[in-house]
């Protein structure tokens, strides 16, 4: 685990600075704000439209070989655009077919990794595996973001993507040596469905191998990864949870900029401090994350609902040394809501259904990330900037406490139904059975 963090630490690294640097290539190579978010968008939709094959492909593959092979291609794709740039090569139209590269191998690499950091753990260290890596993936944003300035202004662009394509081969040379854990389900390490123990009439236990006859339900399908998503509540109640956060809340980069530099009247050097604080905050709430051993939906919920009251607040900041003493809150409820959600998301499927279910989130998660932004911008148009922020809290915390309402009820509700049945004049075992 801790080769496998430090490595990621460079991977993550590696790609902030790549992000950073390509933005900067972008707007070298257009001059367009417009093409330069394009270039993001061309990235991001092969998550929006096949994340959830790359999920399928995860659950039917070693976790292993996939995200080994993963890793490389990425480090490949990485290496070919920094020497396209280095001889002056690189078009926008070339560009933009690596970046959509890159977006479709992503869709197959996240899970993998995901899932592949998970099996070097105990299961009851799930939860701050997890912390872990959103503790990696906030630092090495940090450094990443530091040393692209000082990559470019020393060794030049195509340094920025060299650097990253041998982060990835650094992964990739760390993934060999990986075992599981004691006690990590055989999945984890193949990639096949452990088919449940059957009985027959005797009693005595059958196990079924993968390699033989199965029920039609362990399929490796898309369509199970999807049914099996909209069936399950708890996880449809986080979909909505963090869907409405997404979207009306988190987008910190805009609202609080706009805010900085609007109302407030502060400058650049501003919205960095409070750049600043926001990461800082997102590495305490990793680390206190780390430290949840039974995370819920309706924890977060709660965090969810508690961030958007702080973002109220926020918005109602009447200086700059106020709204970063709220920051930094925010930022920790986030990071540990992430953190509790995503230890949900991983660990309630079963263990060959998991790789579809991260395929399925991955796609519904993109396209939060893409509607979130256009609405947040719409709703400072109208609103301006602190109504905006006032706004959207509210609309998440009620949304929130209206789906704690309903739940209540709902299970009130069957409580009661079932006190009833069992008190009628209906045979115990069919009572017991409806």
């Amino acid at each position: 685990m801790r080769w496998w963090s430090g490595a990621n630490f460079v991977s993550n690294a590696g790609t902030w600075m790549q992000l950073t640097v390509q933005n900067l290539l972008v707007l070298q190579i257009t001059g367009s704000a417009a093409a330069t978010g394009l270039s993001m968008s061309v990235q991001a939709a092969p998550a929006l439209l096949v994340s959830v094959l790359g999920g399928a492909a995860v659950d039917r593959w070693s976790r292993k070989v996939t995200a080994l092979v993963s890793q490389t291609l990425l480090g490949a794709v990485a290496l070919v655009t920094a020497a396209l740039v280095a001889t002056g090569r690189l078009d926008l139209t070339v560009l933009m077919v690596l970046a959509a590269v890159t977006g479709l191998i992503a869709t197959v690499d996240g899970p993998a990794c995901a899932l592949l950091g998970n099996d070097l753990v105990p299961r009851e260290d799930i939860p701050s595996a997890i912390g872990v890596g959103s503790l990696v993936h906030s630092a090495g944003r940090l450094v990443g973001a530091a040393l692209a300035g000082v990559t470019v202004g020393c060794l030049g662009t195509a340094a920025a993507y060299a650097v990253n394509g041998v982060s990835f081969l650094f992964v990739a040379s760390v993934i060999p040596f990986l075992r599981p854990a004691a006690g990590a389900l055989p999945a984890a390490e193949t990639g096949r469905p452990i088919i449940p123990a059957q009985r027959t009439k005797s009693d005595a236990p059958v196990r079924t191998t993968p390699s033989g006859p199965h029920p039609k339900s362990h399929e490796m399908t898309v369509r199970e990864g999807l049914a099996f998503f909209l069936r399950r509540p708890r996880l449809v109640a986080l979909a909505g949870v963090t869907g409405i956060s997404a979207v009306f809340g988190r987008n910190y980069g805009l609202t609080l900029a706009v805010l900085v530099t609007g109302p407030l009247a502060g400058g650049a050097g501003a919205f960095g401090t409070v750049s600043t604080v926001l990461a800082v905050g997102g590495i305490i709430g990793a680390v206190l994350g780390a430290r949840l051993r039974r995370p819920s939906v309706r924890l977060v919920g709660i965090l969810a609902a508690a961030g958007a009251l702080l973002q109220v607040v926020a918005g109602l900041s009447p200086s700059l040394a106020v709204l970063l003493m709220l920051v930094l809150p925010m930022a920790v409820v986030e990071s540990v809501s992430d953190t509790a959600g995503t230890t949900v998301l991983q660990t309630d499927p079963p263990a060959h259904m998991r790789g579809r279910v991260l395929g399925v989130w991955g796609s519904i998660s993109t396209a939060w990330g893409l509607g979130g932004p256009p609405a947040l911008g719409l709703l400072m148009e109208l609103a301006g900037a602190r109504g905006a922020l006032v706004t959207a809290g509210l609309v998440i915390a009620g949304a929130i406490g209206a789906g704690f309402v309903l739940r209540e009820r709902r299970t009130a509700t069957a409580v009661a139904l079932r006190t009833e049945t069992v008190g009628g004049d209906r045979p115990a075992e069919l009572s017991t059975a409806a």
